[in-house]
């Protein structure tokens, strides 16, 4: 198991580090690779070669950024060639296998050719194993109730570790009699297509070993975040998850189509310039609402999960995306907001105020004595005296600030901390009920709109006040009305 776990840890050290270590494969080196090893004496390739000719296979080698060099895993398969033949010949000669020398077909022998489908099994049989055991050790992580990084980095790296090891396991197996499909002019047309689908495979294989291991990462930091109180993480987190994988996608799709194609991308990239310009001008409002974003993240007017109101738009925020923002309102509707119109606008964050402030006015009788006046203001105060929420810098104030039509007004100013909503509602309903309660022991009575009407006759005798609802339609002679604040 040590020696797994060592086996493990050096290939994630390879895996890490060979995006810098890809590298153009130099087509000199190339061409040296094609020269005749021990099979030269079986004349496979013609002594009289024509130097043009390689010259002008050497300048076909593309240049191609790959995850291993396949030209030392050729130089390895010839050496594993010279040693067959060696084999092949001793054999034959002392033990008189002739048929170990026989070609099975081409210029292929029996034995070499046995050799490779051995090396075929034992690369497979391998990496079923080293998958059986990274399935196991992942299998039992699951379990716990929060995995480690390493068993997170062994889930991202089952499935492009076996994609890894077949291409480059099979291509070395087959090694060794590459060489025998060279053709006229030394173009080995099969070896330089199995090179291609190899250098493939280990590109796909590694970016694919990324791609995974980014949602790893991405479900570490959202259990972090979920533990913090920081709400800003939570727009955060997803935004760069989405511009690491897209990042991941877009480099691994031009590394493939560069090893496929052998076309560079880089001056392709570089040429889009003036064409860049004419889709920024025509995706200005995208990349307004991006930058828009941006502005979000670095100024942090609000967070996931908090309440504001914008445009009109009173709710909760659930996510801030690459160009929206969606909140849901107070009535359960999801409305989308650009993010370029969010950062234009005045917005209003609920959820940051540190208190809940109450305003109210209580009307008495336009009858109550200024006595009972004073006496109703120090009744208030004497309820709000130390309430529940009641900040020391935050007194509540209580006054008689003025005269309405129909009633003597009292002002009342209380400030609530914490800014709960639903505790704030508790505390003023029992505040209320309170001053109701102490106004009726007092004989305090709160006043309400009412209106009453004289009437009086041409003779100058008054008649007693009525109401608007009891009025007559008409009055008799001349008659004028006056309205008083009762």
């Amino acid at each position: 198991m040590v020696s797994f776990k060592r086996f493990v840890v050096c290939l994630l050290l390879l895996l890490a580090v060979s995006p810098f270590l890809l590298r153009p494969a130099s087509p000199a080196s190339a061409q040296a690779q094609r020269t005749e090893t021990g099979i030269k004496q079986d004349n496979l390739q013609p002594r009289d070669a024509n130097p043009k000719v390689q010259g002008e296979a050497a300048s076909n080698q593309e240049e191609t950024a790959v995850p291993i060099d396949t030209q030392r895993i050729d130089q390895a398969g010839k050496e594993l060639g010279k040693k067959i033949d060696a084999v092949t010949a001793g054999a034959s000669v002392k033990l008189g296998f002739r048929w170990i020398n026989a070609k099975a077909f081409g210029e292929i022998s029996w034995l070499k050719l046995i050799v490779c489908f051995g090396l075929i099994i034992l690369v497979l049989a391998g990496e079923r194993v080293i998958r059986s055991v990274m399935s196991l050790r992942t299998e039992k992580a699951s379990h716990k109730p929060e995995p480690g990084w390493g068993a997170l980095i062994l889930k991202a790296l089952v499935g492009p570790l076996t994609l890894f090891i077949r291409v480059y396991g099979i291509y070395w197996a087959l090694s060794p009699i590459w060489i025998y499909f060279e053709g006229p002019g030394g173009i080995n047309l099969v070896h330089r297509a199995a090179g291609k689908v190899a250098d493939l495979g280990g590109t796909v294989a590694l970016f694919w070993f990324f791609y995974r291991f980014i949602f790893s990462i991405d479900f570490k930091i959202r259990k972090w975040v979920g533990s913090s109180d920081n709400g800003i993480h939570d727009m955060l987190v997803p935004l760069v998850s989405k511009t690491v994988r897209v990042f991941v996608l877009v480099v691994g799709g031009m590394l493939v189509i560069q090893n496929m194609t052998g076309i560079e991308l880089g001056p392709l990239v570089a040429s889009l310039g003036i064409g860049g310009l004419a889709f920024a001008l025509a995706a200005k409002d995208s990349i307004a609402n991006f930058l828009g974003s941006l502005t979000i993240l670095l100024d942090k007017p609000f967070s996931v999960g908090e309440r504001i109101i914008i445009d009109k738009h009173d709710g909760f925020v659930e996510g801030v995306g690459f160009r929206s923002t969606r909140i849901r309102t107070l009535t359960g509707n999801l409305v989308s907001i650009p993010n370029e119109r969010l950062i234009n606008s005045s917005l209003e964050n609920i959820a940051r105020r540190s208190h809940l402030r109450w305003n109210t006015e209580l009307g008495l009788t336009c009858e109550t004595p200024p006595e009972k006046v004073e006496r109703a203001v120090r009744i208030v105060e004497e309820i709000l005296s130390d309430h529940e929420g009641m900040h020391s810098e935050y007194p509540p104030r209580v006054h008689f600030n003025g005269f309405k039509d129909w009633s003597l007004n009292l002002s009342i100013y209380a400030w609530y901390f914490p800014p709960d909503f639903w505790r704030f509602q508790s505390w003023v309903q029992k505040t209320c009920l309170e001053i109701m309660r102490r106004f009726r022991d007092e004989g305090i009575e709160m006043a309400y709109p009412t209106q009453a009407v004289y009437q009086i006759e041409a003779s100058g005798n008054t008649q007693a006040p009525v109401t608007a609802s009891d009025r007559p339609a008409s009055s008799p002679g001349h008659s004028e009305q006056i309205k008083r604040t009762a």
